[in-house]
């Protein structure tokens, strides 16, 4: 019955920033770390970044460190993911998911609940 919804996609230039959200109303929030994931065309589905129950410890992929920060309110069950200086190898389709391990892990495979994806477009 849960169901995360993932919304701010959109096509920007490189360079510029991008804001994403994912909410999860259907979920006992603080019990579950939460992870960005991306899929681009013709590759296989990435961790990009990670983040604790409580937003404590925070995780990224290589290629996003530095650029990009998760960050979550869990008295609105939402969490976030900054993008600044983002690239046009950063296209692909996000996916916001939530596992109930301990830690927000980089597999997908260890992650309960995930949302239909948003769009995210970095033009040249």
């Amino acid at each position: 019955q849960v169901q995360l919804v993932e919304s701010g996609g959109g096509l920007v230039q490189a360079g510029g920033s991008l804001r994403l959200s994912c909410a999860a109303p259907g979920l006992s929030f603080g019990w579950y770390a939460m992870g960005w994931f991306r899929q681009a065309p013709g590759k296989e589905r990435e961790f990009v970044a990670g983040i604790s129950r409580s937003g404590g410890t925070t995780y990224y992929a290589d290629s996003v460190k530095g650029r990009f920060t998760i960050s979550r309110d869990n008295a609105k069950n939402t969490v976030y993911l900054q993008m600044n200086s983002l690239k046009p190898e950063d296209t692909a389709v996000y996916y916001c998911a939530a596992t109930d391990r301990a830690i927000a892990t980089r597999s997908e495979l260890e992650y309960n609940y995930w949302g239909q994806g948003t769009q995210v477009t970095v033009s040249s």
